[in-house]
């Protein structure tokens, strides 16, 4: 069924994760070509002679979506022979949580952020690539408390609280969650309140520090310009 013989393709498709309206989204671009001309897909593109999978990630992110400076973690890579309709092609996805401030993504009618539990249809294998993801980032809230990256510098508990039944897709007790956040390793209470218009504004809360249990843990680094 197979040509043996012919060598196989090998790309990088990634996924970035931000908290937009109140909802988990996820960065897409809308494809100009076939295979799935016009479908939603995850940004990516072929792995060139020259670069490391990493350097290609990066460089894709930007052609793709203008983002740059941002840290990157390898999720898996996906080799199913039939995830790509006309060749042989390898995918070794990458992905990210972002603080949707920290970049000003120009969105178009081909880039847009979609919510991660409504998606359109997508191209190749993209949904699975997006759902392995999601069970990474929820795998990770065991380790460390990775919704921070989703977060401002200063939050409240409650907005802490949301991000995690945004990924999660949950609802969590209020009393048993700060009870047991509240002693993560690295959080700060400071003497600042939120600005609301409620007559009890609520206290925020920073990271001084972040202790990663893995050595996979996911974070973001923003290097100095």
């Amino acid at each position: 069924m197979f040509n043996e013989i012919k060598t196989h393709e090998i790309t990088v498709d990634i996924v970035i994760l931000t908290i937009k309206n109140g909802d988990l989204q996820v960065l897409l671009v809308k494809r100009n070509n076939e295979p799935f001309k016009d479908k939603w897909a995850i940004p990516g593109g072929y792995v060139r002679m020259s670069e490391n999978l990493d350097e290609a990630a990066m460089r894709v992110l930007k052609e793709k979506t203008a983002v740059d400076n941002i840290y990157l973690e390898q999720l898996y890579t996906f080799g199913d022979p039939l995830r790509h309709p006309v060749s042989r092609v390898i995918t070794v996805a990458y992905f990210a949580l972002i603080r949707s401030d920290d970049f000003n993504v120009v969105t178009t009618a081909d880039l847009a952020w979609h919510k991660v539990f409504n998606l359109p249809p997508l191209a190749f294998d993209h949904k699975e690539i997006i759902q392995y993801s999601l069970k990474r980032t929820r795998e990770r809230l065991e380790m460390c408390p990775v919704a921070y990256q989703l977060l401002n510098e200063k939050f409240t508990l409650t907005e802490m609280q949301k991000a995690y039944e945004l990924i999660m897709e949950k609802k969590l007790d209020k009393r048993n969650f700060r009870k047991k956040v509240i002693t993560t390793e690295g959080l700060r209470e400071l003497n600042e309140f939120s600005k609301s218009t409620s007559k009890r504004p609520a206290r925020l809360y920073t990271f001084d520090t972040i202790k990663l249990n893995s050595k996979r843990a996911h974070f973001i680094k923003k290097e100095n310009k």
